[in-house]
């Protein structure tokens, strides 16, 4: 590992001091930073190709750099021969533009050490993509030792080179006079470049039709970097000393052949024997048959050998050799379309970027990142051609890796993302949003993308918000809460709210739904789930959303709903929905089970509460047993007599029980009254030694509040001055009764006049708006316990027949209400043999009496305004007050 780290060092080491060395000092450093050695070119691979920047603009360029430390070994003159030859190519690069032709940025620049010039950004020479290495940093880079030319670069590239002769020749009226590999740069973007123009001719008459080009005879004295490349040099240059246009289209012949025999020339010449070598290659080029060019493509064999043609009459000329069908190929047309296309107009542009997509998947990789992105994303300036650029930029986005996408094609995407116009390039985005979130990074998504959703979900079209609205729960989980609390939630909600469109608002609910486990529960219960209830419309697929939205709520392991939120808030939102018109049978039968799920779970929580409470109350009891002993003779008479009316009130309640066995028989009643008058006497007398004990009826008020007692359905107060007394009181009831009231409040509405009053431990405060005719207890006060029992008795039934004896009749509902309750009470109520509903610690009987005195007002998780009240429930009779008047004074 030390040895490979010392190796690497070394060898960046040596390519700094190569730079260094090669452009210290000149000119051209003043305003290029020059960078790493990356490939030669140009006669003789003699100029070193690095990377560099622009130091004012950033600009990346390349930097050609002719160390002169190459040509130490000539003679001055000779030195000066081979510089002069040198700047007179590039000076005449540097004066001719043209596409095909390699683009000079900055002009060359002369020091004591090197020439410098700068050019676009450059990939390699076609000579080191063909395996010629000379002049290249050795270890030879991966890029150009392992790179390989497609058939559609081939092609389009010997177009391009084509193209630039038919340019220099035409336009120009110039022989470039060494075409070859070395003098074809490959840009960065894949693109066939010419340069070298050291021995080019120009025409002596170029106003005339004909024109004609001197030439200079072979001097084999001359330094090789003096001289054009023999072996791609036309054979009329040195047996009949001459040159024309058609002497290059040898030179592309020539060339044609090496791209196919990876980099190997037709001929080998021997430079100490030019002519000799020319004479035999004359010949040979004479009898060339079809077996030397076997390598060639067969499409353009035959092109190959008519530029390889003794005769230069023969050879087809540039413009020919641009129209051959072997450059037909869908491929380079479409690479030579993008080289055109500042040409084209913008419906010209949007008719072929239209087609691209088929196009692209028939391309090499490489060839579409190098040469069409480029191209693509430069259209980008253009808002009108955004919407036909863009998804060829996003389908090139899918073929390439993370790493990929990234460094070429986000930086583009940035300034489209803000773009607002025309509504398209949003539609396209929401459309490929999944390959936006895959392999753009947590940042960008941030700043860039979230962005854009934000625009959509306030985007006037409906299609847009229905769009952004499905794709926003696939990447709800890369989005940072306060950015999901703050910005995208509210704007959700804004569109189901505020929109016309029906889709918009079940979209909206849709996607809330499966964002919600991204949400803090907290959340949910305090924003989201209260925003449901302003939702103004009841169309069943609103309704169905809303639902939705509860259940997940409701079911998630993270979220869930508090009892007290199903109580008040989620159940009486629900049940009305329920019963909504619209909703058809299956939507029902969902409302309903999830109702009944709440239900289930809300009485399980609170019966195990309840439960809890009643076994603390239960050690209360006893540790208050060994306080009783203590208690002064006055405490055990008041004692006495608070058993006696708990006894009584027993009595009442079993009294009710049994009296509805016997509501029809007639043959009793007179006797019923008397036994009751029997009874008010007893317990008189037994009240009269109470000194803290009144009883009281007010002729009106605006309510009555009475202890709720919901086995029996009959509402009573008692006012307790002490601890001690309420405790007294609580402890007599469920000791003689049976039955639990400790720490039940019941959620009452107050706009239906139904609500809970502060209530202590035992006793529940509740008033009714109308107040009933029963007698109202108002200061009933009771010593403390002090004889009371210390377990639950269960009622005794037959101290109602010891009570009441055959002469004396049991006390019959006719008494209480004069008329039978009627249907709407009766479906309430269980059938005989049925367990009474929501019963748990009280008797089936009592329960079915409970719960046909109050309907479904008992029931807290219905809303009373929703069910008919019963005309007839609970309305006062003289009969009735008359016998409560006899029964208790």
């Amino acid at each position: 590992m030390e040895s490979m780290l010392n190796k690497l060092k070394s060898t960046v080491t040596k390519v700094t001091a190569d730079v260094t060395s090669a452009v210290m000092g000149n000119p051209v450093t003043r305003e290029f930073d020059v960078g790493r050695h990356i490939a030669s070119g140009g006669n003789g691979l003699a100029w070193k190709i690095f990377n560099g920047t622009k130091k004012s603009t950033k600009q990346e360029v390349a930097v050609f750099v002719f160390d002169k430390k190459l040509i130490d070994k000539y003679q001055k003159f000779e030195k000066d021969q081979i510089i002069d030859s040198l700047k007179r190519g590039v000076q005449q690069l540097t004066r001719l533009r043209h596409p095909r032709l390699l683009t000079v940025q900055h002009p060359l620049e002369e020091s004591r050490d090197c020439l410098a010039f700068c050019t676009e950004p450059v990939f390699a020479s076609l000579a080191n993509v063909l395996g010629n290495w000379e002049n290249l940093p050795s270890p030879i880079s991966p890029d150009i030792k392992d790179y390989k030319l497609y058939d559609v670069e081939t092609k389009y590239g010997l177009l391009q080179v084509s193209e630039g002769l038919s340019f220099l020749h035409s336009s120009v009226k110039m022989v470039h006079g060494n075409i070859t590999p070395e003098n074809i740069i490959l840009n960065k973007s894949g693109a066939w470049k010419i340069m070298g123009f050291d021995f080019c001719v120009s025409s002596t008459n170029p106003s005339e039709q004909e024109p004609k080009f001197p030439c200079k005879e072979w001097d084999p004295n001359l330094p090789s970097l003096c001289l054009p490349n023999p072996e791609y040099l036309a054979p009329e240059y040195i047996l009949s000393v001459s040159c024309e246009t058609a002497s290059d289209m040898y030179s592309l012949g020539t060339v044609m052949y090496a791209v196919f025999n990876k980099g190997k020339p037709i001929f080998e010449v021997n430079k100490q024997d030019i002519y000799k070598s020319f004479s035999r290659q004359l010949d040979q080029l004479s009898r060339l048959g079809s077996s030397s060019l076997t390598n060639i493509p067969e499409e353009v064999r035959e092109h190959v050998k008519l530029l390889l043609n003794v005769t230069p009459t023969v050879r087809p000329d540039a413009d020919q050799m641009t129209k051959i069908p072997f450059f037909d190929d869908v491929g380079a047309v479409t690479l030579q379309y993008f080289d055109t296309l500042f040409q084209r107009d913008n419906l010209q542009k949007s008719q072929f970027f239209k087609g691209l997509p088929k196009v692209l998947p028939k391309l090499p990789k490489r060839v579409i990142v190098q040469r069409i992105l480029p191209c693509l994303t430069s259209e980008f300036v253009n808002p009108d051609m955004v919407p036909f650029v863009l998804p060829n930029v996003l389908l090139i986005a899918e073929e390439c890796t993370k790493e990929e996408y990234v460094k070429l094609i986000l930086p583009e995407l940035g300034p489209v993302f803000k773009q607002q116009e025309p509504i398209q390039i949003l539609l396209i985005f929401l459309q490929k949003m999944d390959l936006l979130l895959t392999k753009t990074p947590p940042d960008e998504i941030k700043n860039s993308v979230l962005p854009m959703v934000y625009r959509a979900l306030e985007a006037p079209s409906i299609q847009i918000q229905e769009l952004c609205l499905n794709i926003i729960p696939t990447f709800a989980n890369l989005i940072d809460y306060p950015s999901m609390k703050n910005a995208l939630i509210p704007r959700i909600k804004n569109a189901c709210l505020q929109t016309s469109s029906l889709a918009v608002r079940v979209n909206s609910l849709v996607c809330l739904g499966k964002i919600l486990e991204y949400l803090d529960k907290w959340f949910v219960l305090d924003d989201i789930l209260p925003f449901l209830q302003q939702i103004p419309s009841k169309e069943p697929a609103v309704l169905m959303g809303i639902l939705g939205i509860y259940k997940c709520t409701f079911t998630h392991k993270k979220l869930g709903i508090t009892k007290e939120q199903l109580a008040g808030k989620v159940l009486p939102h629900l049940i009305p929905l329920s019963i909504e018109n619209n909703l058809n049978l299956n939507q029902f039968n969902s409302f309903i089970s999830v109702i009944k799920e709440m239900l289930n779970r809300l009485e399980s929580e609170h019966k195990t509460k309840l439960e809890q409470l009643h076994i603390m109350q239960e050690q209360q009891k006893s540790l208050d047993i060994g306080n009783q002993m203590n208690v002064s003779e006055e405490a055990k008479v008041t004692n006495t007599g608070n058993q006696q009316i708990d006894k009584v009130f027993n009595n009442i309640g079993a009294d009710l029980l049994t009296g509805s066995e016997s509501e029809n028989k007639e043959d009793g009643l007179q006797n019923k009254h008397k036994r009751t008058k029997d009874l008010t006497d007893t317990l008189m007398d037994n009240m009269s030694s109470l000194t803290s004990l009144s009883v009281s009826t007010p002729k009106s008020s605006a309510s009555s509040t009475f202890t709720s007692i919901p086995s029996v359905g009959i509402g009573m107060m008692f006012s307790t001055p002490t601890d001690n007394t309420k405790r007294n009181l609580t402890n007599g009831l469920n000791a003689n009764m049976g039955f639990q009231t400790s720490g039940f409040n019941m959620p009452v509405n107050t706009n239906q006049n139904f609500y809970s009053s502060p209530s202590t431990v035992g006793v529940t405060k509740m008033t009714l708006g109308t107040p009933p005719t029963l007698p109202n207890f108002n200061a009933l006060s009771v010593p403390p316990a002090g004889a009371k029992q210390s377990q639950q008795r269960p009622t005794d039934m037959s101290a109602l027949n010891n009570l009441f004896g055959p002469q004396k009749p049991k006390v019959s509902m006719n008494q209480l209400s004069q008329q039978k309750p009627n249907q709407w009470l009766n479906q309430f109520v269980p059938p005989q043999g049925s367990p009474a509903m929501g019963s748990s610690v009280m008797g089936t009987q009592m329960n079915v009496i409970g719960q046909s005195a109050f309907g479904m007002q008992g029931n807290p998780f219905f809303n009373p305004q929703n069910f008919a009240q019963p005309p007839t429930t609970m309305t006062s009779s003289s009969s009735a007050s008359n016998d409560l008047k006899d029964l208790f004074g």
